[in-house]
């Protein structure tokens, strides 16, 4: 599964815990929690059919304060990515990040530089 991949490879994943794992005909659905070496935490979820994939990845620090959210929740229609889009602050912004490995890569500049 290439969300475990990512995981695995990543330089600032720490430990990792799937809390559900459920593979049914056509698709799954997953639930992670991922410790980073800089103690925030990483939650991601992801359900995927043969017609849709709905996705968050939401980081926390380590008082479970949103970072960032990356999700693409049917809401903020007038993101230009729609419906793919990025929580920031108090912001709603535009993500063209929808992979575990691109958003590990964004969190790992951030806690890398």
């Amino acid at each position: 599964m290439e969300i475990i991949k990512s995981l695995e490879k990543s330089k600032i994943v720490k430990d990792y815990e799937v809390l559900t794992f459920e593979v049914f005909d056509g698709g799954f659905y997953i639930k992670i929690k991922a410790m980073l070496i800089n103690e925030t935490e990483l939650y991601i979820r992801e359900y995927s059919d043969i017609t849709e994939r709905y996705y968050s990845y939401h980081w926390q620090d380590s008082n479970k304060r949103l970072l960032m959210r990356w999700d693409n929740s049917k809401h903020h229609k007038y993101i230009e990515t729609y419906p793919h889009h990025l929580h920031k602050d108090d912001n709603v912004l535009p993500s063209y990040s929808i992979s575990c490995e691109e958003i590990l890569k964004i969190i790992e500049n951030k806690i890398l530089t």
